[in-house]
């Protein structure tokens, strides 16, 4: 639909900006909120075909990720999580943990996110030695009440996920899983209620 030059607000800085412009902003903000979750899964699909040396492409690795978290039991959004946590590789290669981190913080519950967040130091445990780097790095976050849940993620869905014969789920089935975990913020990032909160933490 061709959006008419009398819903836009009129504006040509904030400070000049009214009610009524920010209710036609709003409006039409809506429209392209909702569509999100096809935006990411859109997203996700650009990790088809590279492989970076490994033995399957980017977006067979997430796929499998997922599909070993669902086979396991895992809630959905722990699922959609799963799916998504290299989606940063595309624009963010030296620190994609954060960026898909950051696209779902509004979506997960904060032991989710602090998950995702801090997945790629967790996953070195499996080959930062290899590197020339410190695999123990993770350490500096033993303690932490996610310590133990991020390091699961890496063993048992992450690490693990790079098998060119296994019975991967296809993309679609995952499909309506981010759709339902993406429909609604659980929280604003704006908002700071206290020193506890995913904004303060770090």
């Amino acid at each position: 639909m061709t959006e008419h030059p009398t819903d836009r607000a009129q504006f040509k800085a904030m400070a000049e900006s009214t009610q009524e412009d920010w209710t036609k902003i709003a409006m039409a903000s809506a429209g392209f909120n909702r569509d999100l979750p096809n935006r990411v899964v859109a997203h996700l699909k650009m990790l088809e075909g590279d492989c970076g040396g490994f033995a399957v492409d980017r977006l067979e690795h997430s796929l499998q990720s997922a599909t070993l978290a669902h086979r396991d039991g895992m809630d959905e959004e722990y699922v959609v999580c799963a799916l998504l946590h290299d989606m940063g590789d595309i624009l963010a290669s030296s620190n994609h943990a954060e960026l898909g981190a950051t696209v779902l913080r509004p979506f997960v519950s904060e032991d989710n996110w602090w998950m995702l967040h801090h997945h790629g130091i967790f996953q070195g445990y499996y080959f930062f030695h290899y590197l020339g780097l410190d695999r123990n790095m993770r350490d500096q976050f033993r303690g932490h009440p996610c310590f133990e849940k991020t390091a699961m993620f890496c063993a048992r869905h992450d690490q693990n996920a790079f098998d060119p014969n296994y019975d991967t789920m296809p993309l679609e089935a995952f499909v309506p899983m981010v759709q339902r975990v993406m429909a609604r913020p659980k929280r604003s990032i704006y908002l700071r209620e206290d020193k506890s909160s995913p904004i303060a933490a770090e």
